[in-house]
């Protein structure tokens, strides 16, 4: 009798164990007929996605932005897991390397994101496009400042023949303006010195001596210029009418500008500023999935107070002007955002 209830209370237990691995083979079975009917495109549209942001030099107005971006916005949007800004070479170095996939968001000119989506002008963009390139929101406008101390004999672009000139790391977005606007002033590299270097190193060239003027594309005021401006005093120059009559009829992406000259006071800027801006824009690769661009333009425009801290060109950001400037085809997920807010995405 003994062996007989031993026997029963081991088959009790062989059923209950069978009964488990049916339903664990059941569970395993419902996941993989969700896979066979698309459940397996669902699965992989959930996951997170890590965010790398190009921006530019330390002492221009990219990179504390886009600090500001990664670390207090997009590395707390749903759908992200990790977000995160490094220094770059700025527009042209960044369009070229979220084509290569080095990074999933960039901020550039909207002159050369134009040139890249296009392959056009640029000799770095010519026959060889960036094809996973889509716009996210346009940011500021971009001011073209030449910049000189104050005890220089440089008043104008025409006092610019015959002097070491920084134009920008060689083939940036500032760099391809510099040469523009020079030539719109009558002038060529070889009626200067050009000096190819970044916003810092022009800044320092500038305060050494070593260079006598400087182009510095960027939101006013911008950092590179005031450190300029702590040791020395300086001198902004103007455009002239004709040089920005030359500039906007001939380049569609050139505004013209006017920069307060108290934005400069404490650095010896006497005179307001007349001048010509580009539109700094945020793209990212058209990869990444609608509902992660959505909501990381949501949470943007939601805590918009974290730009307007990081630099005064975050109070420029607003919804009205998001699409303002926008040289190239929007993400479907900030399109989606923009809708929903009334903003026009045409």
């Amino acid at each position: 009798m003994r062996n007989l209830k031993l026997v029963g209370l081991l088959l009790v237990v062989l059923l209950f164990a069978l009964a488990g691995c049916g339903s664990a083979q059941n569970e395993g079975d419902d996941s993989d007929s969700g896979s066979d009917d698309g459940g397996g495109d669902e699965a992989s549209s959930s996951e997170e996605v890590r965010i790398t942001l190009g921006t530019g030099g330390m002492s221009g107005t990219y990179y504390p932005l886009g600090v500001a971006m990664t670390e207090q916005i997009f590395s707390n949007a749903e759908g992200v897991s990790q977000a995160r800004a490094v220094s770059t070479g700025a527009s042209v170095t960044n369009a070229q390397e979220l084509a290569e996939g080095k990074y999933q968001a960039v901020l550039v000119q909207n002159d050369i994101a134009y040139y890249a989506v296009n392959g056009e002008t640029l000799a770095d963009f010519e026959g060889n496009t960036v094809d996973n390139m889509a716009g996210m929101t346009s940011l500021y406008p971009e001011d073209i400042q030449v910049v000189t101390t104050a005890d220089s004999d440089i008043e104008s672009l025409e006092d610019l023949k015959g002097k070491n000139v920084a134009v920008g790391d060689q083939g940036s977005g500032a760099e391809a303006n510099a040469n523009q606007i020079l030539e719109a002033a009558g002038i060529t590299y070889d009626d200067i010195t050009a000096e190819f270097m970044g916003f810092g190193d022009a800044s320092q060239g500038l305060q050494n001596g070593t260079i006598d003027a400087a182009f510095i594309v960027a939101g006013a005021p911008t950092s590179a210029i005031q450190e300029l401006g702590a040791n020395k005093d300086i001198r902004v120059l103007s455009l002239s009418d004709e040089i920005i009559s030359n500039l906007t009829s001939e380049y569609s992406y050139y505004t013209e500008r006017t920069i307060k000259a108290d934005l400069y006071a404490d650095y010896g800027q006497e005179e307001d500023i007349t001048t010509v801006a580009v539109m700094a824009i945020l793209v990212v690769d058209s990869e990444l999935p609608e509902d992660v661009v959505y909501n990381m333009t949501k949470d943007m425009f939601e805590n918009k107070d974290a730009l307007e801290a990081a630099h005064d060109r975050g109070s420029d950001i607003t919804l009205e002007t998001a699409t303002d400037g926008m040289s190239i085809d929007l993400h479907p997920g900030a399109a989606k955002y923009y809708e929903e807010e009334g903003v026009s995405v045409d």
